[in-house]
């Protein structure tokens, strides 16, 4: 008798994005076997709820069936009572289930952006160290299409345009080091895969509390769509994330080959150049150029890049555009200037 429905299609996601991790790193060789690299280290990073645990679960089961050594990471934030003693508890259940090396590590959440994205941006830095010191090719992360649906509602909501409603990609990361196995698979799903294995989960009060947009939105918007449009809703999210991250894709590469036609031999900006362009692809040059004059990617948004593109469409001499990160941009003699103020 095989394994549970729930638990097949955990070990089949993970199964799939290890494969797809050991194609990236093979490389022929001429080496003799005792000169050849140990085994790819893979970790997952685990806060001990139902969606990491299941991941961390199959991850155990899998790697070593293809030769990966598979380790774990769980992230101390900080910001509950005990935090510090949970961490120490998803360590305990990661090395039962065989996984080495397992650590925990304490991070310091800021406050810039809001506690959400300042938790994120600190538990991204800690992994990101932590997958280096390790020479990690990859860390596994366990968002489900429900996190999926939950981000694309964030970024409609945001109005950031088509980018922000592509969602999380499957790939993403320096190098391609972070992996979400779990895209396709809903929730309930992980849920049940540790539930059938006997898995503890902890579930963050966080998730839970209104204070928090996300967690009013997974617990009160969603449902609401649900019950106003049916059932679906979550998936048909999700297929908005993959459809809108293909078109966005096609749009920043179409971008990138007309950057260069639009700059004088001087590299600068020529207004009546980006003016010819379609709206999409002229915004994603402003946005590019905006970023490498400075202004900071997560504080530059959609009326930002409006802001300056009315400096190309709707000329009437007006004066120069304050971005974030003490940048400006201006229109001089048909060439947009965007630099540091």
């Amino acid at each position: 008798m095989g394994p549970h429905p729930a638990v097949a299609a955990i070990r089949l996601a993970v199964r799939r994005v290890l494969h797809d991790i050991l194609n990236e790193h093979s490389h022929p060789t001429t080496e003799t076997a005792d000169e050849r690299p140990s085994s790819p280290l893979v970790l997952v990073a685990c806060s001990g709820g139902a969606d990491s645990m299941a991941l961390a679960s199959a991850l155990a089961f899998e790697a070593p069936k293809l030769g990966i050594r598979a380790g774990g990471v769980t992230v101390d934030h900080g910001l509950q009572p005990g935090s510090e003693a949970r961490a120490a508890e998803v360590v305990l259940r990661l090395t039962e289930l065989g996984l080495d090396p397992v650590e925990s590590v304490a991070v310091r959440v800021g406050r810039e952006g809001g506690p959400e994205a300042a938790a994120r941006d600190a538990r991204y830095a800690a992994l990101d160290a932590v997958a280096v010191r390790h020479g990690a090719v990859a860390v596994l992360l366990g968002h489900t299409r429900d996190d999926q649906a939950e981000t694309v509602l964030l970024g409609l909501a945001r109005g950031s345009g088509i980018r922000s409603l592509s969602g999380m990609a499957a790939v993403s990361g320096a190098g391609g080091r972070y992996r979400r196995p779990f895209l396709h698979l809903d929730r309930q799903t992980a849920r049940k895969a540790c539930m059938v294995q006997s898995l503890p989960v902890w579930d963050d009060p966080h998730n839970a509390d209104p204070a928090y947009t996300r967690s009013r939105l997974r617990h009160e918007g969603l449902p609401a769509l649900e019950k106003a449009l049916g059932k679906g809703v979550v998936e048909a999210l999700a297929r908005t994330a993959q459809l809108s991250r293909d078109d966005a894709d096609a749009l920043d590469a179409w971008a990138s080959q007309a950057e260069a036609a639009v700059r004088d031999t001087a590299g600068r900006l020529e207004c009546a150049k980006l003016y010819a362009l379609p709206p999409a692809v002229r915004r994603r040059i402003l946005r590019r150029a905006a970023i490498e004059a400075g202004a900071p990617a997560g504080s530059l948004f959609a009326r930002h890049i409006e802001e300056v593109d009315r400096l190309i469409t709707g000329w009437r001499g007006q004066g120069a555009i304050n971005l974030p990160g003490k940048v400006v941009a201006q229109r001089q003699g048909g060439r947009l200037v965007i630099r540091q103020g």
